[in-house]
C-alpha cells in the first residue's frame, strides 16, 4: 500500500531500498526556504542497521502489508519470549533482540498484537499504556518548579524513567510503552 512521505509514523514497517524498515522516530520539518519534509529514523528489520532519511510530502513509500494477530504473553527464557494464540492455542517464540527493552513490560497473559510478514514475526505491539509500580525514586528538592523538573525513578520491571517530583516509591503510574515515558499517576 502506497503512503505519502508525511504520513509515515513511528512503529510503521515500510519497504525502502529493497529492505524492510521499522520507523523509530519522525520529525516534520518546515524549513524557511524550500518545501516541508519528514525526517525519519528507521531500523532495518533484517540487518539491524539504522538509517536517517528525508521524505518530502509528495514522495510515496510502500507500507509493508503485515498480518496482525492477537497473542497472550506466556513466559521468557534467556533468549526468547513465548506467546500463545488465545483462539488456536498455537505457541510461538520471538527472539529478545526483536522486542528489545519493551520486553520488560511483558507480564503473564498480557494481550499483544504480533505483526507477521511472510509468516515471520517482525514486531510486537504492546498496549499503548501499561500500569507500573515505582520501585525507587529520589527525593524531590524543595524549591524546584513543578512544571519543568523531573526526577529519575526505577520501575518494578527495572526500567529507568523520568517522573514528576510528587511521585513517591510504591506509587502506581501509567507508562506510555511507545516512548517509555511517564503519563500519569493512577
Amino acid at each position: 500500500m502506497k503512503i505519502l512521505g508525511n504520513e509515515i509514523k513511528p512503529g510503521m514497517i515500510i519497504e525502502h531500498k529493497n529492505d524492510l524498515w521499522e520507523v523509530l522516530k519522525t520529525q516534520h520539518v518546515k524549513p524557511g526556504k524550500g518545501g516541508a519534509f519528514n525526517q525519519v529514523e528507521m531500523k532495518s528489520v533484517n540487518n539491524n542497521t539504522k538509517l536517517n532519511e528525508r521524505f518530502r510530502s509528495s514522495d510515496s513509500v510502500e507500507k509493508a502489508s503485515l498480518e496482525e494477530q492477537k497473542f497472550n504473553f506466556l513466559y521468557e527464557d534467556e533468549n526468547d519470549y513465548y506467546f500463545i494464540n488465545p483462539k488456536s492455542f498455537e505457541q510461538i517464540n520471538i527472539k529478545k533482540e526483536i522486542i528489545e527493552e519493551k520486553g520488560k513490560f511483558l507480564t503473564e497473559n498480557l494481550e499483544v498484537i504480533i505483526n507477521f510478514y511472510d509468516e515471520n514475526a517482525l514486531s510486537v505491539n504492546l498496549p499503548n499504556q501499561i500500569q507500573c509500580k515505582i520501585d525507587s525514586t529520589d527525593v524531590a528538592l524543595k524549591g524546584q518548579t513543578v512544571s519543568s523538573s523531573y526526577k529519575p525513578a526505577i520501575l518494578g520491571n527495572g526500567l529507568k524513567i523520568q517522573v514528576p517530583p510528587f511521585i513517591e516509591s510504591g506509587d502506581i503510574i501509567l507508562v506510555d510503552t511507545r516512548t517509555i515515558e511517564y503519563v500519569k499517576r493512577v
